[in-house]
């Protein structure tokens, strides 16, 4: 349980703000179907995230156990200072923007959400997260519906909170978790928990 708990809630935290959530809002705005767009952001997000959780529990079998949960350790450390910078929204052009609305809300939100997500900070974390619980069911389903906490409110009501959230204070909570994982990672690793 604490595996699925502390991924919800990292993934929630550090996807405030966060380019996908930004995609969130302009397929929100863009195609005025909230329904299909939650959908095809909570399908893309259940396949990056499982494949992610897969790779990461994959790739500890690969290594020495501690090395491994020493180098999540770091990558957590790491993750909490890339949160501190904020994103910046997905580039659109008018060619995009006439090939994606063809496509509609649904399959358009899927294929985006999906391609915008690889090696995005809550993918990494997922993977990351995976190593350290050592549980692709419970970590990809807590980092899904972290994401949807984060995105599910945008979609219905974008702009209006955006008005309401200090997205400075977001990241610095986000990078405060990711860090404390990290350092808490360490100390067991290095033994002192």
């Amino acid at each position: 349980m604490d595996a699925f708990l502390i991924s919800t809630v990292t993934v929630t935290i550090a996807e405030i703000g966060d380019k996908t959530q930004l995609l969130a809002l302009i397929l929100a705005l863009r195609f005025r179907q909230p329904w299909p767009v939650v959908w095809g952001i909570l399908a893309a997000t259940l396949a990056n995230h499982a494949l992610a959780a897969w790779a990461g529990v994959e790739l500890a079998g690969f290594m020495d156990r501690e090395l491994m949960t020493r180098l999540v350790g770091v990558s957590f450390i790491l993750m909490g200072f890339w949160a501190l910078i904020p994103d910046k929204a997905p580039e659109e052009d008018a060619t995009e923007l006439d090939r994606t609305k063809k496509f509609g809300p649904f399959l358009a939100t899927l294929v985006a959400f999906f391609l915008v997500e690889i090696g995005d900070k809550t993918q990494i974390a997922t993977a990351a997260l995976a190593v350290r619980f050592d549980s692709v069911l419970h970590v990809a389903a807590g980092t899904t519906l972290g994401m949807m906490f984060a995105n599910v409110p945008v979609v219905f009501f974008g702009e209006k909170v955006a008005q309401f959230v200090p997205l400075g204070w977001v990241r610095a909570t986000a990078a405060f978790i990711f860090i404390a994982l990290g350092a808490v990672t360490l100390l067991s690793a290095f033994g002192y928990l």
